[in-house]
This record gives C-alpha cells, structure tokens and sequence, in this order.
C-alpha cells in the first residue's frame, strides 16, 4: 500500500491548489452575500435622504478603532503566512494567534458600541437603517468568529508543524473578513 497526499493538498486542472481555489469559490457566495446586501442598501439609502441623519449616531470612533484592529490582524496573518513558508513555526503561531487576539479586540468594540447605541434607543426595529447596520455589522461579526476560530484550529496544527498551507488559505479567508469592513465602515458611519 503506497501513501498518496489528501486531495485537499494536491493540483487542481487549474494549476491552483485545491485548498485555495475552495477557499476563492466560497468567498464567491459570500461576495454575493454582502454585495447584495451592500446595493439594497445604496438602493434605499439614495432614495431615504434622512438616512443620513441616523447614520449620523453611529460611533465614527468606535469603527475606527475596529478598522484599525482589523487591518492590524491582516498585517498579523500576513506575518503568520511568512513564518509558515520559513517553516518558522512558533513566529508562525504568534502571529497567528495575535490576529485572533485582535478578532477578539474588534469584538468587544462591536460590543461595545452595540449596548452604546441601544441604550440610546437605536435598536434593530428603530428604522430600516438601523435593520441595516445591525444585520451588516451581525452578519460581519460573526465572519469574524469564524474566521478567528479558524484560525486557531490551524494555528494548532501549525505549531506542530503540520498542514503549513492552511495559513495562507485562512489568511485569504481573513482578508475578505478585512475587505468586507472597508466597505461597511464608510458606508454606515461616514457617509451622512
């Protein structure tokens, strides 16, 4: 009996890694997810001139930070990837796990501004922005959770030096968690 590597690992008829070309296929759905989401939302807001008032509550410090967290983390799973390629595995855990670490700092933003805004009384039913931003921002948020998860179940194999071409495949997957904020952050708390 001869061993022979997991699918997952091996070529496609692309050239492409299996793995990665999955990963770029779902992130595929989800940009039809959060495109779609995205043009209902300039549909509607183009034709509701006071969204721009309520968008004006938003806490425009609060997605700051988180959007600096967020790319922070990015530069964190690049770092991870790098040290992975170098077969450099416990800089490649770090790196790995600061980006969940700073998952869990946009987290507690996001909390934050959560019971911030519904102890103003802006709450999921207060109008059809505020439907939008809270289903945006939820639907985000828990991309986040799983993208952190993620990446802590391949840091695992990681520091054991198992499976290294994960890093940079979830690395892809936390990128488009970082993209996705890039768009949200202006559209629902700049732009007024």
């Amino acid at each position: 009996m001869s061993f022979t590597a997991p699918v997952a690992t091996g070529r496609s008829t692309t050239g492409i890694p299996t793995a990665r070309l999955a990963m770029w296929w779902l992130l595929a759905s989800e940009i039809v997810i959060f495109g779609g989401l995205v043009a209902v939302y300039l549909l509607l807001r183009l034709h509701n001139p006071g969204w721009g008032e309520e968008a004006s509550h938003t806490n425009v410090w609060a997605g700051a930070i988180n959007t600096f967290v967020l790319l922070t983390s990015s530069y964190f799973i690049v770092l991870g990837h790098k040290y992975s390629e170098l077969k450099e595995t416990e800089k490649a855990n770090k790196f790995m796990l600061l980006t969940v670490l700073f998952g869990f700092i946009f987290l507690i933003v996001k909390a934050y501004e959560y019971t911030t805004e519904i102890m103003h009384g802006f709450t999921l039913f207060k109008s059809v922005f505020w439907s939008f931003y809270y289903v945006a921002t939820a639907i985000h948020a828990t991309h986040v959770i799983v993208g952190m998860l993620a990446i802590y179940l391949i840091s695992r194999g990681v520091k054991k030096g198992k499976n290294l071409h994960r890093t940079e495949v979830v690395g892809i997957y936390w990128h488009f968690v970082d993209i996705v904020w890039i768009f949200l952050f202006p559209l629902l708390y700049i732009a007024k």
